[in-house]
């Protein structure tokens, strides 16, 4: 990738867990991936001190900052000047060297600074000029968040660099656009750059917001109260100056006569992969994963391999990590040096056969936890208050056996827990708007098994 050095790059490693012994006939393997990345010199010294890299020493990174400056921002008028401030935060936390732009976001998108059809370069002066033009937003107009995403993706792509994010805040629902033409701006910007959505107030739509982080595996969250915009900017803008690496995929190589049911991030957060792979040469596919920095997520797998006899074992999935041709600027996959292997081992153990790996076990759950919540909330405002109460006792109950500690927290400002162990409650008859929108934009973040 351009400007990296390998100093700059973490190194990957690949765990697998799993339960590798089935019964005969049996065909279904299940292993939960774990790819950390460690030792690329963030933690504690970029995230820490944005500013202690000089240009050129820290990954080239680019960053775009979406600010909504639709009418409804001028209520309260409190609003407009938090989001002002709070980009100011963020643009305080970018590293020296960062190529960076500000987009005032309406019904069209408009470059704030520095203007030009271009991107400024963060230094001292860079930065001051930005804090400057920032004190001229005012609220006014619609809101079409594709238009946000197109520019900010003609100004990300107009530098060789070699992380490219995105910080995106709206206030309102999506209603200067359909929804199909937001949908093909996220499509045309997939894989272009990462980016992080939030929604500020209660006014917005929860599926949007997360749509559109989900669709460039970015993170979603609500700032319900505008005052915590400036502290919840200056941390994203952190995390994006610690990402060390872009474009990175889990290779899945599989056999013959195997097929892959599904493939799913499950920790931090759920996010399904499956419907996103691209082919990569015979028997292999890349699934996204998007920028890393030093940290770990955890990968489900789930393949279906051809029935065997007793005492028969094969290599049901190879997993690697790299960063695909296409996003390559020298052509050619890099592979990133790491790599796991799933077995499928066919036994008439029955003990062997039967047993489920604590890691499998614990994430099925927690996919059917941040389902169920979804699911619950629906039902919830369709009016089928039955369906709602069953399926969000099952994610109360889910949420105990895990020790999700805070979601349960969430959905008891939703339901009356009677019983967590067996999932009793009872619906609120009054909810407050930001209770209900943060437990469904937070439903899909997880919790680690247990060691």
């Amino acid at each position: 990738m351009a400007n990296i050095s390998k100093a700059s790059v973490p190194q990957f490693s690949v765990d697998v867990y799993q339960n590798e012994y089935l019964p005969e006939g049996g065909r279904e393997v299940n292993a939960i991936v774990t790819v950390t990345a460690a030792g690329g010199g963030t933690i504690g010294s970029a995230v820490a001190a944005p500013h202690l890299y000089a240009p050129g020493q820290g990954p080239s990174a680019a960053v775009a900052i979406m600010v909504d400056c639709s009418g409804s921002m001028d209520y309260p008028a409190t609003k407009m000047r938090n989001a002002r401030d709070a980009t100011a935060a963020a643009v305080d936390t970018l590293r020296d060297g960062v190529h960076f732009a500000v987009i005032g976001g309406t019904h069209v998108a408009k470059e704030v600074y520095p203007g030009g059809g271009r991107l400024a370069v963060a230094d001292a002066t860079t930065r001051a000029q930005a804090k400057q033009a920032l004190r001229k937003l005012s609220a006014g107009g619609g809101t079409a968040i594709g238009t946000w995403l197109r520019l900010a993706d003609r100004l990300l792509s107009s530098a060789d660099v070699a992380i490219r994010h995105g910080i995106l805040l709206t206030d309102g629902r999506n209603e200067h656009e359909s929804a199909e033409d937001l949908k093909a701006s996220l499509d045309a910007c997939a894989g272009r750059f990462t980016c992080d959505a939030r929604g500020v107030g209660t006014d917005w739509e929860v599926k949007e917001v997360t749509g559109v982080a989900s669709a460039l595996l970015g993170t979603a969250d609500i700032v319900a109260d505008p005052a915590a915009l400036a502290s919840d900017f200056t941390q994203m803008m952190e995390k994006a100056m610690g990402k060390e690496v872009a474009d990175v995929a889990l290779r899945l190589w599989t056999p013959v006569g195997t097929t892959i049911k599904f493939v799913k991030q499950v920790a931090p957060t759920v996010e399904e992969l499956t419907d996103r792979r691209t082919e990569a040469g015979p028997r292999a596919g890349d699934y996204p994963t998007g920028s890393w920095g030093d940290e770990s997520r955890d990968y489900h797998i789930c393949v279906e391999v051809p029935a065997a006899h007793i005492g028969q074992e094969m290599l049901a999935a190879r997993v690697s990590l790299v960063i695909p041709e296409g996003e390559r600027r020298d052509g050619g996959a890099r592979n990133l040096g790491a790599q796991g292997l799933v077995r499928a081992v066919w036994t008439d153990d029955m003990a062997a056969s039967t047993s489920i790996n604590p890691q499998v076990a614990h994430y099925t759950g927690q996919a059917e936890l941040a389902q169920a919540i979804q699911q619950g909330l629906d039902l919830r405002k369709a009016g089928d208050f039955d369906g709602a109460t069953a399926k969000l006792g099952r994610a109360v109950q889910l949420a105990s056996a895990s020790g999700n500690a805070d979601t349960a927290k969430l959905l008891a400002k939703v339901v009356d827990v009677v019983d967590a162990a067996t999932g009793t409650v009872r619906l609120k008859t009054k909810v407050e708007d930001a209770d209900e929108m943060t437990l469904e934009t937070r439903s899909t973040k997880t919790v680690r098994v247990k060691k």
